[in-house]
């Protein structure tokens, strides 16, 4: 290749931009040499027009459609649109139409700008190489440019079956479309349908928008699985047909794009690994980058691939964006000129900074907990002895050592003292007895608090630190629960089947409890879910936000009857059970370093003994042998000392160094010193700092010339081993709802008595509480679906089981301030738990206790027998009135009855189990004899009936 380095900056400039050209498809020549049948695009150097000679005129089928002006590097080439502008509407040479060019070129050979005059209002954007002849082919042949169709022709939006939040988005985003700005961001909350949202946005602008391909771009292949099958699901508006049916929609799980595709599925990992040309292992598609760690800096995507052009997409569909946008992986979104949809459900300041803080659409968590698409949560501490402070092992003790990747086991004596802190629990140290507290501690909360009234155990996702971890949860939920495998599993990448078991999860009875570690964290759906147990702490504020997310999803009660069959209402909450801290650790909106996707640290550390010294696999290597230091034990760590001569982490810290642009400095002025020449920061070249950092880097990594030594460190990573602590036995030191449960008890409470307050005049079944005890009549039943009704629905969603669980945490909290006083709690508490056959009456009891009436909470059925007590034996104590045994059944009946309806009428009579007992027939006979005297006997039924409705309810 030519050495441009000597030649003018308008030169290379021009040499660039004539290599960018051939690598798009053009051929370049140079007037007055042409050819314009050598091929489709011809990019003709120093054109004539009558403005004088134009850097390039681009040329499509013998057609003249654009036109290329060319700068020096570091040009601002916004300052050269007026001059691009005048030669492409000049007067071209031998071109008999007048039009101006539509699509017009700054370039530097470095820096792409591109406008096109089609559009509505042109504007000039960055791209990141020249397009394709066949692209402005296919352009020319259009009636309109994209965004002129953006802007004019997408029709008003069909809202049946749409959720408000999701008419908002697309309406927003299509706003936002029209008014060509670049990058749009939906925040959505978890379970509004960000996806189904996104697919009605997809369709419209396949269909009206004219987009010719979309890319809809995701972090993990689980994810890229499940978009698949809700495109597949997708029926349109008025159309009979599936989406799939008429749009070809690709999964990429190769380096091809189908030409024919209009929406392309694809983790963004493997869209790096096409556009980059570096092979990704398979499994790297499968790690979600929450869980991988990110670089501050890496190597640039300076390779343009002819295969997949930068105009492949239209639109990038960029899912959990929050994820997807920095570093390493915003080249991908650089690289193609598509707008850019954002769609998250944890936003940070960054993902408002990328998206050019246009967000078109915002509904967060809370606003979709009152609008019913969602559910609130409580939250439970369990925090056990060792898991806050740790534990020691004293040296000569017999222990299991035991290897994290195989779990084969070694009986060996511990060499020294070990004590080990709650953060090394499950990694460098197991306390069987920790987690066997942990999950002794959930289940008896989740039978007698949580949950009490459930036969089976809850749909409960687990959250584990390590595969390793999991594995150890597993064991011994199965043993604490008496339950065999199908009860418990791990669904996790690594796990067989997961997809498998991840749906057994989400439809069938079993598995009650999972056990994950990043596979289920984030992104998948598993309605059914409860309650959420955090074995790990999380340090990422977007990450938690997004695992708590997992157990948000409203769902109906058919559709939880399903999988918890004694599940009696819609599920309205879940519970977020936390053994580690995890709700009051510090959490950080800012990403962990980054390792690089695609080699081992074995490579990492050949790549370097070979010369491999760029930025990014420095920056990658020291990452990797950070990580490695907090991994190894003890005796690891000496091992790497004894080859290297220093700490890990200090070889680690050498590495990084090496980058710091401070360090390269200082080098740079000694070296400058020591060759006799004077120089300040500000005059030292960019080659005097190459060099020093050439030699900073090479210091580095002397100690790793050394095979022995290499070997030695990945030796101790694979040797690592876990010490099975079976001697320090853990203890439970609290188990109750959090402060932040009580708080949001409170808010319902209170919701629920200023509804009462604001409805007691016009809602008939709150009015009858607010009478006189002589004028209370006719509460009814359906009185009581109505105030159900008015109060379930949003924003209050105040269900019968919702109000009694938070009257229960007041009480709780209030009451009782240690784990001994929660245990006690729900004997001497102010309410007693409600029988879920009762759920709908149990409001009366409810509304008695929020206004005074009462000062026991205690189910409506309970009410009703104390005061049929009293009655009766009031009517028993006059001889007159007294009733037989087998009246006293029946009256038993009818109060049964009233419990469970609030009312009774002599229509009720013909149903079970009045009619079991001979019906209205004969309890007009039975209670007639009461009163010989009395020949009209349905009145005198008629009046127990009416005594009966107003004693028992009042």
């Amino acid at each position: 290749m030519m050495d441009i380095d000597g030649l003018k900056p308008e030169t290379q400039a021009r040499l660039s931009i004539d290599e960018q050209l051939k690598l798009a498809g053009w051929k370049v020549q140079t007037w007055p040499a042409v050819n314009l049948g050598e091929g489709l695009g011809i990019a003709i150097r120093e054109y004539p027009t009558d403005s004088g000679p134009a850097d390039y005129i681009l040329f499509v089928n013998r057609k003249a459609v654009g036109v290329i002006e060319a700068k020096k590097d570091e040009t601002i080439l916004s300052s050269v649109e007026d001059q691009t502008l005048r030669y492409a509407t000049s007067k071209i040479k031998f071109r008999k139409d007048e039009a101006p060019l539509s699509f017009l070129f700054e370039a530097t050979g470095k820096v792409i700008q591109f406008t096109d005059l089609r559009d509505p209002a042109p504007r000039a954007r960055e791209i990141f190489h020249f397009f394709k002849p066949e692209t402005l082919q296919e352009w020319m042949k259009q009636e309109s440019s994209l965004r002129k169709r953006l802007k004019y022709q997408i029709p008003e939006l069909p809202k049946a079956n749409l959720r408000d939040c999701q008419i908002s988005a697309i309406i927003g985003l299509e706003k936002s479309l029209a008014a060509n700005r670049p990058r749009s961001l939906i925040h959505m909350a978890t379970g509004a349908g960000k996806t189904f949202t996104a697919i009605n946005a997809v369709y419209r602008l396949l269909n009206h928008g004219g987009a010719k391909r979309i890319l809809f771009l995701v972090d993990t292949r689980n994810l890229g699985k499940q978009a698949q099958q809700e495109f597949h699901a997708f029926k349109p508006q008025g159309k009979q047909s599936f989406f799939h049916e008429n749009h070809i929609v690709q999964r990429l799980t190769s380096s091809t794009i189908d030409s024919a595709a209009e929406v392309c599925i694809c983790t963004i990992q493997r869209m790096y690994s096409i556009l980059s040309g570096k092979p990704i292992d398979e499994s790297a598609e499968d790690i979600s980058l929450h869980e991988i760690k990110q670089n501050q800096q890496q190597a640039k995507l300076v390779k343009y691939n002819p295969a997949v052009p930068v105009e492949t997409f239209d639109f990038i569909i960029v899912d959990e964006c929050h994820r997807s946008i920095y570093n390493l992986w915003k080249q991908v979104l650089d690289y193609f000129d598509a707008f850019i949809i954002g769609l998250t459900a944890t936003p940070d300041k960054r993902t408002f900074g990328f998206f050019n803080e246009n967000i078109v659409a915002e509904y967060s968590y809370e606003d979709s907990v009152l609008d019913g698409v969602n559910v609130g949560y409580d939250v439970y501490e369990i925090e056990t002895e060792i898991g806050n402070k740790g534990a020691e092992l004293k040296a000569k003790e017999w222990l299991d050592h035991r290897d994290k990747l195989t779990r084969k086991k070694r009986w060996a004596q511990a060499e020294e003292d070990n004590s080990y802190t709650n953060k090394e629990l499950d990694r460098s140290v197991v306390n069987v007895s920790q987690i066997r507290q942990v999950i002794k501690a959930m289940k008896k909360a989740v039978e007698t608090q949580i949950y009490p009234e459930r036969k089976e155990v809850p749909k409960t996702l687990i959250f584990a630190k390590t595969d390793s971890h999991a594995d150890d949860i597993i064991q011994i939920v199965r043993e604490e629960y008496g339950q065999g495998n199908e009860f418990c599993k791990k669904i996790t990448y690594s796990a067989k089947d997961p997809d498998g078991i991840l749906n057994d999860f989400r439809i069938d009875f079993n598995p009650r409890i999972a056990v994950t570690v990043d596979m289920i964290a984030t992104g998948t759906d598993v309605k059914p879910l409860e309650i959420l147990l955090f074995m790990r702490d999380v340090r990422s504020k977007g990450y938690y936000e997004q695992m708590k997310g997992r157990g948000v999803r409203s769902l109906s009660y058919e559709d939880l009857h399903n999988v918890s069959k004694s599940a009696t209402s819609d599920k309205d909450r879940f519970v977020l059970i936390d053994a580690v801290g995890v709700e009051k650790s510090l959490k950080t909106e800012s990403r962990p370093l980054e390792r690089s996707p695609n080699l081992s640290l074995k490579d990492l550390l050949q790549g370097v003994a070979m010369g491999h010294r760029d930025d990014d696999t420095i920056q990658s290597l020291a990452n990797r042998l950070t990580r490695l230091s907090k991994q190894l034990d003890k005796r690891g760590l000496a091992e790497v000392e004894k080859l290297t001569g220093k700490s890990l982490p200090e070889v680690a810290r050498e590495l990084l160094t090496a980058l710091n642009p401070d360090t390269i400095n200082k080098q740079a002025l000694a070296n400058a010193k020591a060759a006799g020449i004077t120089r300040s920061e500000e005059s030292l070249t960019d080659s005097e700092r190459q060099t020093a950092k050439e030699q900073l880097i090479d210091q580095a990594c002397q100690t790793l010339d050394n095979p022995a030594t290499r070997e030695g460190i990945e030796s101790a990573r694979r040797l690592r081993e876990q010490l099975i602590d079976h001697i320090n036995l853990d203890t439970v030191i609290y188990s109750g709802y959090s402060s932040q449960a009580a708080d949001n008890a409170a808010k319902v409470i209170q919701s629920f008595k200023d509804f009462i307050e604001q409805h007691k005049d016009d809602i008939q079944a709150l009015s009858f509480f607010y009478q006189q005890p002589y004028q209370r009549r006719g509460l009814t039943f359906a009185m009581l679906e109505d105030l159900y009704q008015a109060l379930s629905k949003p924003p209050l969603l105040l269900t019968t089981e919702k109000l009694w669980n938070a009257y229960e945490r007041i009480n709780h909290s209030s009451s009782h301030s240690n784990n001994q006083g929660n245990q006690q709690a729900a004997g001497n508490s102010k309410n007693k738990k409600v029988n879920s056959q009762r759920q709908l009456t149990d409001i009366i009891s409810l509304i008695r206790f929020a206004i005074g009436l009462d000062t026991e909470l205690k189910p409506f059925a309970e009410h009703v027998d104390a005061k049929f007590k009293k009655w009766i034996f009031r009517h028993n104590a006059q001889r007159s009135t007294a009733f037989t045994e087998q009246q006293t059944q029946w009256l038993r009946l009818i109060k049964d009855h009233i419990a469970a309806s609030c009312a009774i009428e002599r229509d009720d009579f013909d149903y079970s189990p009045f009619s079991d007992h001979g019906g209205l027939q004969k309890a007009w006979s039975l209670f007639a004899v009461n009163n010989p005297n009395n020949t009209s006997q349905n009145n005198e039924l008629d009046s127990l009936l009416a005594e009966m409705n107003q004693e028992l309810i009042a």
